[in-house]
């Protein structure tokens, strides 16, 4: 089923007109919930490492000697 698109005013268009946007706010979620649990793979892998392992346990040695 095609829509033709009317200016409604000059400059806008109605976008009832363009397509049904339904489950799009779905997809945008499963986007975000996936770059956030990739992210949180890079963070972990990034301090598990034995260097910033070290210097994370010297920070928190220097903080608690105060």
């Amino acid at each position: 089923m095609e829509h033709e698109v009317e200016l409604v005013t000059p400059g806008h268009i109605d976008l009832r007109a363009i397509g049904d946007e339904e489950g799009s706010t779905t997809a945008e979620f499963a986007i975000v919930t996936l770059a956030a649990v990739a992210f949180a793979g890079l963070l972990v892998s990034i301090l598990s490492s034995g260097d910033v392992r070290g210097m994370l346990l010297g920070l928190i040695r220097q903080a608690l000697s105060f």
